[in-house]
Order: structure tokens, then sequence, then C-alpha cells
């Protein structure tokens, strides 16, 4: 089931075998604890400089105190290396491993086919980078930047880099922001100088760079998809004064920005006071990696400059074939900046939380998850910016996919995306893919809720929870569901979207995959509205579409005018219609009637005023190709009630000679009716229900503070313990230690929970969830802390 991957793995055993040489031959090791630039803790005894190879001892605790120019060539960390929280800190380097002794002593290569390195370590990790943690972060005023650079010796396509293996221990954490986002609360026009934010914002400060979203739609340009060439809106910018609400910037915006009513422009801080940067961004970019079995996870810090442009497996922040071994670690509150190549990879990785991060420029998809095996993570209230086109990358482990752009990609149904922003990617916000092909076998060894293992096509496990995410400003699609060629999921088990908005966008909501309940969905200012659909057992519920041009409920695959099946849309709500010089209806039929019982059914379908609304037709035959039907059947339109309470439209293709003979008498009526349709009133047609959904599908749960095998802090016999839960439905209640936790925020995606009661010494964390339909979670997360008093 890994065929898919041996590329991949035979790129990076190449790859770091090529380092170990140069890593390991030691010119300086630390004797004993103490302070990075006293001599005495290193032998010989010199504080390490330009082009040393440094190894931190195990047994060893090294506090970096430094802030000097000296590119250190490596370092390995086999102790414990722990950035000063007192000072400003700069620590120039080419390359760190984190591992302990004896664990690939003498290399650095890949996990996916070497046993030894998939061995469980025993105990907690003795092998620790520190920059910050989530408990005791780099306070603010004082700054931890690491600058990686490129030395002779190091293979320039593999490093700079800071890897993390097997029993290390790897964190970098700045100072906490309430938000690191927000939306704009006023209008801001060309030529102002100051701005207000929607909420009030902690952490910010004067000094920082921050970005104001664009808010129209630009047109992409042909070819190159190259971020230097795009046209866009978004403007950067650094704060000058903060005042409650009101940010006063560096230099005058130059373009509008969206701030009143619910299209909004937002605004991103990009800066932290803990840093990881390429030093040379037009030369020789970093990466950095966590690998399996090992620990930590991102918080609050700036990763810029970084990714190595076509090439595999070299991003800004890479959780590589982690499988469940990193459950309770996370990205929160990241900034990434100036990629080459993504922003965060989740690789063959389980329960990972990415929340509050903000990525911001990317050559290929931003949020990546990278090959179809990745489920229960968690992808929450992220903003993405600019993703842009870039290569397809020779062994990448999904061959059908471009790389082409996208903030959010994704290939396996069973992972959360909630409360996300994409704003501004060359060709999607969000894109699922999951495709069965040649080259690619789509059933894969995926975890089950009972933490086993099953082989299953990936393309019938359906989405598990999308839902309340925005896309705007877009260069072609906003929400992108396709290439499974009409596999999925049962209608026991639907495919859920629920509460989209998507605006100023080219095609909205393309929903080319069967099986689907999408509700609450709003598009406003799109040319296309619901696009290209696989009409095959579809439900939509409460959909509004306004100022959408061009066609805005499209026909069964578009210019193929082919249906599958039956669909059925209950509140479907038009506004500003103004487009019509084609007489392009706002419903299109499909032509071909591919299953012989394809149906469209439509239920409480309202058309507000707008200019020329007699140009428009409610029901007709689509535009663009003209397709003659192939099919012996064609596809009716029920408009349920729209003569009174059980007086139904039948509306049909004048093409469609099976339907036209079926008795009724059809005619035309403006503007229901246009030139290629005409309309019968019918009785006794029910309104099918098409989806018998059911929710046996259990919660998920993250612990994520205090993070695994961290030392916590008792408070008169009290700890606090934090986490994520999240569910394809409703979540009911997350039970940590017998406890009931509390819900902070969005159904549990943030809980807390206070144990009393406690005495020093390794502390045991059990927590799981039980949802509203009483599934209780089969695999609660369980982890050791060692807690000790205040």
């Amino acid at each position: 089931m890994l065929r898919h991957r041996v590329k991949l793995t035979v790129a990076l055993i190449v790859f770091l075998g090529n380092l170990s040489a140069a890593t390991f031959a030691a010119d300086l090791k630390s004797i004993k604890n103490g302070r990075w630039s006293d001599p005495k803790v290193w032998q010989p005894a010199q504080v390490p400089g330009d082009g040393d190879k440094v190894v931190v001892s195990s047994g060893t605790e090294i506090d970096y105190d430094a802030a000097s120019d000296d590119v250190i060539h490596s370092i390995r960390v086999s102790g414990k290396l722990v950035f000063a929280r007192n000072r400003q800190t700069l620590l120039n380097v080419a390359l760190i491993t984190v591992a302990p002794d004896g664990r690939d002593s003498d290399t650095v290569h890949d996990v996916h086919e070497d046993k030894h390195t998939h061995q469980k370590p025993h105990g907690p990790a003795t092998a620790v980078l520190e920059v910050g943690t989530q408990a005791d972060p780099i306070p603010s005023p004082h700054s931890a930047r690491i600058r990686l650079h490129h030395r002779d010796g190091l293979n320039k396509d593999h490093a700079p880099a800071i890897v993390c293996r097997p029993g290390g221990q790897m964190t970098f954490s700045g100072a906490p922001m309430n938000r690191t986002w927000v939306e704009l609360a006023a209008p801001a026009n060309p030529k102002d100088d100051a701005i207000t934010l929607n909420e009030a914002v902690t952490g910010w400060r004067v000094g920082d760079e921050i970005i104001i979203t664009g808010a129209k739609k630009r047109d992409r340009p042909g070819g190159s998809a190259q971020y230097d060439h795009q046209p866009v809106d978004t403007e950067q910018r650094t704060i000058k004064k903060i005042e409650g609400r009101t940010i006063t910037l560096g230099r005058p915006l130059e373009n509008l920005h969206y701030g009143e009513g619910k299209y909004r422009s937002e605004v991103a801080n990009l800066s932290r006071n803990v840093i990881v940067e390429s030093a040379d961004p037009d030369g020789v970019r970093g990466h950095t990696m966590f690998h399996r079995y090992s620990s930590g996870g991102v918080y609050y810090a700036r990763f810029a400059h970084l990714g190595k442009r076509n090439t595999l497996g070299r991003y800004p922040i890479h959780f590589h074939v982690v499988r469940d071994t990193m459950r309770g670690s996370g990205v929160i509150g990241a900034s990434i900046v100036d990629s080459h190549n993504r922003w965060v990879t989740v690789h063959s990785t389980q329960y990972l939380v990415v929340r509050d991060c903000v990525g911001y420029r990317s050559v290929g998809h931003g949020f990546f998850l990278e090959d179809g095996m990745e489920v229960y993570n968690v992808l929450d209230r992220n903003l993405g910016v600019q993703a842009f086109s870039g290569p397809h990358m020779r062994g990448q482990a999904l061959p059908f996919d471009p790389n082409d752009g996208a903030a959010f990609w994704w290939a396996n149904g069973r992972n959360s995306f909630s409360r996300n922003v994409a704003c501004e990617n060359f060709r999607y916000g969000y894109r699922y893919d999951s495709q069965k092909r040649s080259n690619f076998d789509s059933n894969l060894p995926i975890r089950m809720p009972d933490g086993k293992s099953k082989t299953v096509d990936i393309r019938t496990l359906p989405v598990y929870r999308f839902s309340d995410n925005e896309s705007h400003s877009e260069g072609l699609y906003s929400f992108a569901f396709a290439g499974t060629d009409g596999a999925g999921p049962d209608t026991r088990h639907p495919h859920l979207l629920r509460d989209l908005t998507a605006w100023e966008t080219h095609y909205a909501l393309r929903s080319q995959i069967p099986t689907m309940l999408i509700e609450n969905i709003d598009i406003d200012r799109a040319a296309y509205g619901v696009y290209r659909p696989w009409f095959e057992n579809h439900v939509y519920r409460n959909v509004r579409i306004a100022a959408t041009g061009a066609e805005p409920f499209n026909r069964g695959l578009d210019d193929r005018s082919s249906q599958h099946g039956r669909i059925t849309v209950d509140g479907l709500k038009f506004e500003r219609i103004t487009y019509g010089g084609r007489r392009m209806p706002l419903i299109q039929i499909s032509d071909n009637n591919l299953s012989g019982n394809a149906e469209s059914h439509f239920r409480n379908v309202s058309v507000g005023d707008g200019k020329h609304r007699d140009r428009w037709p409610l029901v007709n035959r689509g535009g663009g190709a003209v397709v003659e039907p192939t099919t012996p059947k064609g596809v009716p339109v029920f408009i349920h009630d729209y003569f009174g309470p059980g007086r139904h439209a039948k509306v049909v293709s004048i093409k469609a000679k099976d339907l036209l003979g079926d008795g009724n008498k059809y005619h035309e009526q403006l503007p229901l009716t246009g030139p290629d349709s005409r309309v019968a009133e019918v009785n006794n047609v029910e309104f099918p229900d098409l989806l018998d959904a059911i929710d046996d599908q259990p919660p998920a749960t993250i612990v994520t503070l205090p993070a695994p095998g961290a030392t916590a802090k008792l408070t008169d016999g009290t700890l606090v313990v934090r986490g994520t839960t999240t569910d394809n439905g409703k979540t009911a209640r997350v039970v940590v230690n017998g406890v009931e936790a509390s819900d902070v925020d969005y159904n549990f995606h943030q809980w807390q929970v206070e144990l009393s009661g406690l005495k020093p010494g390794p502390l045991k964390i059990k927590a799981y969830a039980v949802d509203a339909a009483d599934n209780v979670e089969q695999t609660p997360h369980e982890t050791t802390v060692h807690v000790v008093a205040r």
C-alpha cells in the first residue's frame, strides 16, 4: 500500500545520507550544564564559532544566550538546548538535528522503510530543542531568531534544515496573541493611513508587519503564476501606532478593502518574536521537519523565506509520516511568510491541530495534506492568502495533483476544516481531490475509529466536517470538490458541507462528487454559482446566490450537460441578478439522463429584484457549448408549490421528447421558462428524501496542554488541562479523568477542565468525547505528564 511513496522514500534516504558525514564529526561537545557563551561548558574550552560542528551532549543542558553573527556549521542536540527568555538571541546555523544518543548516531535518513527508526522511544524526550514552550513562551519584548544558512559540504537540495528525529523534542513558542487575524470594522480606502479592526487584539505591537487582504476579484494572468507578477490587492504594511481597535499604518493604502456588512477584508499580523528564517531568501533556502515519535510543535512563531522550490519534502513546517505519535502537538498561531514550497505540510499524520495560523505567499498549495492517509486532523480558523501555482514534483505521493495553488488541499474526507478563510489564491481557495489512476491506487490503509488500520477506498470516505469556511477574491475557484469520477460514500454517510461563504470569485462551488449534503451556502459576486456538479444524491438547503452573472445554478457537469441521479434543493434565493444578455437561466436543465432516473426537485425558490428581470428565465437549457441529447430520456425539473400548495411546475427541455410526450400540457410561461424549455402543472409529486443520513462516527479528541511528556505546574493541587475535540455533528461532552470539561469555543473545538487534588509526580491524562448521537470515542487521548508544585 506504500508503493506510491517509494520514490519519495529513495529521495529522502539519499538526502539525509548526504548530510550525515558532515553532521556528526564534532568540533565541540558540551561537557556540563551552562551557558552557550561560557567556554568552560565545552570541550575543547572555547565558545562555538564560525564553521564549527557542535554536539549538545546527552545529559547536559545548554542555555543559548548568544546573539552572534558567526554561522555554526551544524548542531546535533542529544541533550537539551534552551533559548534564553530574558534577552534577544540569534543563532546563525546551517543544520540542526535533534536526536537522542544511540539513535541514528551516524545518519539522519528517512523513516519510511527503516524499522529501527520506527521504534518507540522509552520515557520522555532527552534530546530537546526548546525555543520557548506553550507553558513558558519567549516573552515580549525579547525575541529568539534562528537564521538558516547554506554551507559548503552540505547538499543544497536538502540543507539547510532543522530536523527532529524519533525521540527528540522540538518546540518553537513565542508570545501569544488573542487573535492573529481579524476582519476590518470599516472600509479602508485608497490613501487611508489608518484602519479599524472589528475586535480588539492583544500581542500586536508597533513595528509589526501586517497584511490587509484584497476585496476585489482579480483575473488570473496566463502562463506563469510567479507571485511577483500576480495581480492582487492585498497590501503589506507596518504598524505605526495602536489605539484601541485603530491601527495607524506606516504608509497609506493604495487599494479598496471592504469593511462593512457580511463581506469584509481581513487584517493579519505576520510578525512573531520567535523566528525561523532563511538567511538568503534569493539563494539556498531552508526547511524544517518533524519525524515519527518526535514531540513538540509550533506556537506563535514566524517561519519566513523557507521551502525549497520544486523539491519534495522540503517545506517550512513538515510533519513527516508521524501517524498518531505526535497526538497533542500542533501548529498554533504561526505565521508562514514567503514560502517557495507550501506553508504547513501534514503527511501521513493524525490528530494534529493547525489553528489561528496565517499563510502568506507560497509556491504550490499552502495548508497541504499530502498522501490521502491523513485523518482526524483539525484545521481551524486559519487564513491562507496567495498560494500560487507551483511545479508538479516528481515522485509526489498523489501523482494526479498539479500543485496549482490552493490555500487548502486534501484527499481524505475524515479531517476537519472549520472557520478558515482563503483569499487571492491562484486557482483554489479549497480543493478536495481523491482519484484512482493507473499510477495511483486509492485503496489505502486508513486508521479507523477503533485505532486499527483498514484498507479502504479513500474516495468513499465522506468529508467529515467542512463548516463555516470562507473564500473570496480567488483566481478561479472558491470551493472545489472533485476528482472521484463518480465514486463516493453511501446515502447514510454523505459528504457534509455547511455554512460556507464565497464572494468576489469566479467559480463559487464546484460540487463534482456524488452524495452530498450542502446547506447554508452564501454566494455573492461570482461568475458561476453552483458549478459543474455531479448531480447524484445531492441535497442542497438554504442556498443564496447573488450578483452572479453567467450561470448561477449550473447543469450537470457543465458543458457535458449530463446528470447521473436525483437532487433536491430546499430554499434557493436569487438576488441582484442583472446579467441576461444571452438569456441564460438561473437554473439550467441537464440534457442527458445517464441513469434514466435523474430528476431535479426545487422548493422555496425566490428571485429578488434586479435590473432586466424579465430577461432571465428561471429554468432553461444552459448556454455555452451546444449539446444535443445522447440519452433517450431527458431530465425534468420540478419547482414544488410554484402555482400554489400542492401545485407543482414540471419544466422540461424542448429537446426531451420523452418528457414532452408524457401526457402533460406543456407551454411557454415567461419568466419561468425560456426559449428552450416548457412547463406543465402537475400534482402528486413528492419532494424526495434522498439521504437517510446517520451519525455513527465518534468524535476525535486531542489534549493540547500540557504537552505530551511536559512538566506541568500545580496550583494548590490543581492542574488546568486544555484540548480540542471535533466531530461530524455536535459534540455533547468531553470527559478528562472522569471530570467533564467546559466548552470554551465552537462546540468544544477548544475546551478546558480543572483537575484537583493532585500531587507532584507522573500524571496520566485520559480524555474522550461523546457526541449528540451518543457515539463514544473509542480511542481516547491518553498521555502522561510530570506535575510539580508551583
